[in-house]
């Protein structure tokens, strides 16, 4: 087993990663942003690295800054946990380059499954049929209306080298094809640092259903079991389960074995997950995740297999330590994604800020695997998931039960959260008797009124979370060293010779941009932001003529992009912002006339 393992990751995952090293004895290495210079994975691992930066791109997908810790620690092997760099073939080549083990899949895996279409190829050549869909990277819009046409619509655009509803766009008509090849194009390329798209056939009312494998390097492959991932928003999951609830056993034994097929055809091994879409009766291949799933928690709460730690075990050259026959599967368990989100009614606007206050909920059955911690910031530069829910309990209704009553036990304030859409999704009689779909929210279920404010934090609880910079030299046993310092404001007075104070840098948010954020846009035509982000684009000149709902301009937030729309019908007067400008929540963009 390996003696340091370093995780190149942040949030959940990091810590998750932290928790299972240290029940195995590993020593752990963690990196962070400038921005999560006091996360709470940083404070868990024994040791600690900054990468410097605060965008993904500066920071935790810079790989040249990895490889430097890596050499400086001395780990022997690295962890990508999930999203950044865990399905990029290059970083895995990169590491294995070094001598030090990928904790995951090989990298001629990641290559052929990372690509979507080279991994529908996979399967096909597996036996494993998938949705209809190209098996080449669209080059124009055109190539979506010509296969929309023959189809049928609605069709689906998806980067090639995504996952997790990032850069997907569901197409209707052949006249939002451009728009929309342009959107996921431009957040695949953020998201996941490569642009390529395919499209396929979008299916009227399927079930996302997934299969969790694990292989070794000996050529043992298992399925442990299938998870439900049906409930979800912008095709990004808000609720997963395991077992599949009214799913027939034949099926999930069809569906096991499509999916050890898939990993065998490609020599795979370690963690990894094979999704399907279900609709009457029959499943088609979507994709493989060559890496842990952030639903994993329900996989190991029904069969008590830690598939982070075999996911160690294996790197390390070990067997598997069970086989296909020793797993069993007991009771139900249900997982709860808590992200820094407001429901708001369906619209799901991002919700960055400081948490002021998280207590989780206890009791028989309940585990949270969070990321974060009562006085840690949720940027806008990331993932908005806080942390995860996970309940268990001997059958389906027991564990709803069970999850409705942690959830209004949670104690969060500080940022908006998703759990009270959660709270309505169990309560709806649609999902008890798993009737809902992948658009079962979006389309059926009423989430008017449904919303979460955040608790406005006090003077003092922000400016206790606020530092700044501080150089200094300092001697150690009469070595001379430049340090840098994150201080307190007023904390240190004096500043040492050849020191000096600044404070982090950060975007300046553009001028006129919040001067007015508290017009309101109803009463002026003053279009205002709901949350803090990054102008991606803007969509309308000083002149035009815009009508109600029309899009403005896109805002990135937390990794997602947000149309912005007008709330009343005009002549636009001013446009405050461009592409590239930081924007806070209430700031004022375009003013209608």
């Amino acid at each position: 087993m390996f003696s340091k393992v370093l995780i190149a990751n942040r949030g959940e995952i990091a810590v998750r990663v932290i928790r299972a090293c240290k029940e195995l004895g590993i020593g752990t290495v963690a990196v962070y942003s400038d921005l999560d210079r006091d996360a709470l994975h940083v404070r868990l691992a024994d040791e600690a690295y900054a990468l410097g930066g605060q965008t993904a791109a500066e920071s935790y997908l810079n790989t040249e800054a990895i490889l430097s810790v890596i050499k400086r620690s001395g780990a022997e092997a690295v962890h990508p946990g999930y999203g950044f760099f865990s399905e990029n073939t290059d970083f895995a080549r990169a590491i294995t380059g070094l001598g030090v083990v990928f904790i995951g899949p090989p990298p001629e895996a990641i290559e052929v499954m990372g690509d979507k279409v080279s991994s529908r190829k996979a399967a096909e050549s597996a036996g494993v049929a998938g949705v209809p869909g190209t098996t080449k990277f669209l080059t124009s819009a055109d190539e979506v209306i010509a296969f929309g046409e023959e189809h049928g619509w609605p069709v689906a655009i998806k980067a090639a080298f995504g996952g997790g509803g990032r850069g997907m766009r569901v197409v209707n008509s052949a006249a939002e094809a451009a728009e929309a090849f342009e959107s996921a194009r431009s957040e695949a390329l953020k998201g996941f640092g490569r642009d390529e798209c395919y499209v396929e056939r979008y299916l009227s009312w399927p079930r996302h259903v997934e299969m969790q494998i694990i292989g070794d390097m000996h050529g043992e492959v298992v399925w442990v079991g299938e998870r439900d991932c049906s409930a979800q928003r912008r095709h990004q999951k808000l609720i997963e389960e395991s077992p599949a609830p009214d799913f027939p056993d034949e099926i999930r034994q069809a569906m096991g074995d499509a999916a050890v097929r898939v990993a065998r055809a490609t020599g795979y091994y370690n963690a990894g997950t094979v999704e399907f879409l279900y609709q009457d009766g029959e499943f088609y291949f979507l994709e493989m995740n060559t890496r842990l799933q952030v639903e994993h928690p329900v996989t190991e709460l029904v069969t008590g297999i830690d598939l982070v730690a075999e996911q160690l075990r294996v790197a390390a050259g070990e067997h598997l330590s069970f086989t296909q026959h020793d797993i069993e599967r007991r009771g139900h368990a249900i997982e709860i994604r808590v992200n820094a989100e407001d429901p708001a009614g369906g619209k799901f606007i991002p919700s960055p800020g400081r948490i002021t206050e998280l207590v989780p909920p206890q009791g028989f059955g309940v585990r949270w695997d969070g990321g974060y911690e009562a006085g840690d910031e949720v940027s806008q530069f990331y993932d908005n998931l806080i942390g995860k829910l996970i309940v268990w309990g001997k059958d389906r209704p027991t564990a709803i039960a069970r999850c409705l009553r942690a959830l209004r036990e949670f104690r969060i304030s500080g940022v908006a959260t998703t759990i009270p859409a959660a709270i309505a999704i169990l309560e709806h009689p649609d999902f008890a008797s798993a009737a809902h779909s992948t658009k079962w929210v979006e389309e059926r279920l009423d989430l008017s009124g449904v919303s979460a404010s955040p608790t406005t934090a006090t003077p003092h609880e922000v400016e206790a979370g606020e530092k700044i910079r501080r150089d200094v030299d300092v001697e150690v046993n009469g070595r001379r060293f430049k340090v840098s310092l994150w201080v307190p404001p007023g904390s240190a007075p004096t500043i040492p010779a050849g020191g000096a104070a600044r404070p982090a840098a950060t975007k300046p948010r553009r001028s006129g941009a919040g001067s007015t954020a508290a017009i309101g846009a109803g009463a002026s035509g003053a279009i205002t932001v709901p949350m803090q982000g990054t102008i991606v684009k803007v969509l309308v000149e000083v002149g035009d003529v815009v009508e109600v709902g029309q899009p403005v301009c896109v805002l990135e937030a937390m990794k997602m992009e947000n149309q912005i729309t007008a709330e009343k019908a005009g002549t636009v007067k001013e446009v405050k912002v461009s592409a590239g400008d930081s924007v806070g929540s209430g700031d004022v963009v375009v003013v209608i006339d």
